[in-house]
């Protein structure tokens, strides 16, 4: 089904120790991410790019939230955008940058619903749980406290920043592909009420059955599906540039599977892809890659 698709760029590589992530919304237009949209009968808008501060400018802040402020800052612009695409009658296709500018997208999403006074549902597609806070984070890096914030846990800047807290109830949220957890993140995971398919229930159970009941969480009592896809829910081997890769991921074949699933549903509100990092990729391997997920996940099939 043919959509309206608002192209904005983030970015962002403030919110992770390894730099290069910020090129990643140019690695996805070299890759001809527009133009095979179009093919798909699509109408697509390309607005460019948010501005962000570059870390060599400032300070990093406190050391356990570092660029904070920043970030922040950064969110709030790309919440508007969000929001504002939404109420044009456009999907918003985010692109990353590192993956705590989802705090932005799913605030402009719940922020649009909110008026109407519906909920929304998230897909989190990512070897991390990304749900430290300050207090939990090892590393004091944003990239990896976007989920929790998205949920009501973390600083006040970022769960705050739409004026809808939690922007996503924990219930309505559901991670697949989870493969790396930090010790103390475990607890908030566990505690939450957040549904979570690891690696291994891919492995017993098999990625169509995993996403179906992860659509059927996401979307009960909800207006529609937020979707984030890190490029690190693919194994290496297929998306070695990555911000964090982890081996073990999904292979190719299901990373497709998993977002041909999420356009058969038809549900999905908002898109974005994340931590796609040149700087350590092949020939724009994962970025190809990147743009192949994305069309699968706007209604691309093989046959």
């Amino acid at each position: 089904m043919a959509q309206k698709i608002r192209i904005i760029g983030v970015p962002m590589d403030l919110g992770a120790s390894r730099r290069g992530v910020d090129m990643g919304p140019s690695t996805l237009r070299v890759a001809g991410l527009q133009g095979r949209l179009k093919q798909l009968g699509h109408q697509v808008e390309d607005i460019g790019n948010i501005v962000v501060k570059q870390p060599e400018e400032q300070h990093y802040g406190v050391k356990n939230a570092k660029y904070l402020e920043e970030i922040s800052d950064t969110c709030k612009g790309l919440a508007e955008m969000t929001r504002k695409a939404l109420d044009e009658g456009f999907l918003p296709l985010v692109l990353g940058g590192d993956h705590s500018i989802a705090v932005g997208t799913a605030g402009g999403v719940a922020a649009h619903f909110h008026k109407e006074s519906k909920r929304i549902g998230l897909i989190w597609l990512d070897a991390h749980g990304d749900m430290n806070t300050p207090e939990s984070s090892p590393s004091g890096n944003v990239h990896g406290m976007p989920l929790a914030s998205i949920m009501g846990y973390g600083p006040a800047e970022l769960t705050e920043l739409a004026g809808v807290k939690p922007m996503i109830e924990p219930r309505s949220v559901t991670l697949v592909g989870v493969r790396d957890l930090d010790s103390k993140e475990r607890r908030l995971v566990k505690d939450s009420g957040v549904h979570v398919f690891t690696m291994r229930d891919i492995d017993e159970r098999g990625m169509r059955e995993v996403m179906s009941e992860a659509l059927r969480f996401a979307s009960d009592d909800t207006a529609g599906i937020a979707v984030s896809l890190d490029m690190d829910f693919v194994d290496p081997s297929d998306a070695p540039g990555v911000g964090t890769p982890v081996r073990g991921g999904a292979t190719y074949r299901e990373a497709h599977l998993a977002l041909e699933m999420i356009a058969d549903s038809r549900l999905m509100v908002s898109f974005e892809v994340v931590e796609i990092n040149p700087v350590i990729d092949l020939h724009n391997t994962t970025a190809t890659l990147g743009v192949e997920l994305i069309l699968s996940g706007l209604g691309k099939k093989i046959l």
